[in-house]
């Protein structure tokens, strides 16, 4: 059983190629029998540490947070 899971890679990064993310989810997804979330998510204008510019660093942190604050059922419903 693993816990929920978000992979990021960039697709232009000189130092982890977006494959060697690609083949390990795809590794934990053939094993994995739990219903828990495993997420890839590959920036296209990204290198090794994110995308450049300010903008785009704060909405990919937005977009982590979000995903840490959904894996530990921190976001209400709706309706609330």
């Amino acid at each position: 059983m693993y816990p929920n899971i978000l992979v990021t890679a960039g697709l232009n990064d000189p130092r982890v190629l977006y494959s060697e993310p690609a083949k390990f989810v795809a590794k934990l997804r053939e094993t994995k029998t739990d219903d828990n979330v495993l997420l890839f998510k590959c920036e296209l204008g990204a290198g090794h540490f994110s995308k450049s510019g300010r903008f785009e660093k704060l909405h990919e942190d937005a977009f982590t947070y979000a995903f840490i604050l959904k894996a530990l059922d921190m976001i209400p419903a709706a309706d609330s």
